[in-house]
């Protein structure tokens, strides 16, 4: 048996709703949050992600109300992410409910943030998300963007990835810009290469279309399979999905 994988259905936010986009733009309604997390748990998610999408280029904290309402029917563990720039704010998401917070900009921004928020919260909690977009000129090919994809860096995204494995993070989340809402299949060069470069577990995000794409993603390393619009628009059953894995050796949790 190969290794035990995560379904991750994941809920992108904005102003209170779940929407899709296609490359971090174009972006859809898709319903709302405590519908989908209810759904999710019912059809038989692993753990969710509830990411407020504009937090961070709005300069605002999390929409802790819609934190609140999806503890309360969630029975999965759930991670959220959007506008959790210190300490404080990742202490209000977990008192609101949330079992994880994800940290990307700000992480990156002053990095030192990542080993305050595990020495208070402890590894398991905190899981740096990274944006990324193909860049030739950098040593793996890819670079880091922040403020939700909008903003390129310069930094190369494994060697920020690396860094940020450096400081005992359990999870790291790579997001390819490229593939985001695309359906055309993860980018596979960037998981394999953060899983070779890190003892974190990786989650894939970004480009899920069809049952072989979850299957890839987890033979390049990934053991959390995140995916949106292949779930919200039910194009994909998260029940035979699992079973499409186990079918091809792989442990699922449930």
């Amino acid at each position: 048996m190969k290794k035990s994988l995560s379904i991750m259905p994941c809920l992108d936010m904005r102003n209170g709703r779940v929407v899709k986009g296609v490359h971090f733009v174009d972006i859809a309604d898709a319903g709302d949050p405590v519908e989908c997390t209810l759904a999710y748990c019912k059809a038989g998610a692993d753990e969710l992600a509830l990411l407020d999408i504009t937090a961070t280029i709005e300069n605002r904290g999390t929409l802790l109300e819609v934190v609140r309402r999806v503890a309360d029917v969630c029975s999965v563990p759930f991670t959220v992410g959007g506008g959790i720039s210190d300490c404080r704010s990742a202490e209000a998401v977990l008192k609101a409910g949330a079992n994880r917070i994800s940290t990307s900009s700000a992480a990156f921004r002053n990095p030192a943030v990542i080993p305050e928020m595990i020495r208070n919260f402890g590894t398991d909690a905190v899981t740096v998300a990274i944006d990324v977009d193909v860049n030739p000129a950098l040593p793996s090919g890819y670079e880091v963007y922040i403020d939700g994809g909008r903003t390129a860096t310069g930094a190369d995204a494994v060697e920020w990835a690396r860094r940020v494995d450096g400081f005992g993070v359990q999870t790291i989340l790579p997001t390819s810009k490229a593939g985001d809402g695309a359906r055309t299949g993860y980018d596979l060069p960037v998981i394999r290469a953060m899983h070779d470069a890190c003892a974190a577990k990786i989650v894939a995000s970004g480009g899920a279309g069809r049952f072989e794409h979850f299957r890839e993603a987890a033979e390049a390393g990934a053991e959390v399979l995140l995916a949106a619009s292949v779930f919200h628009f039910h194009t994909i059953d998260i029940g035979e999905l699992k079973e499409y894995l186990r079918s091809a050796g792989y442990k699922m949790k449930a």
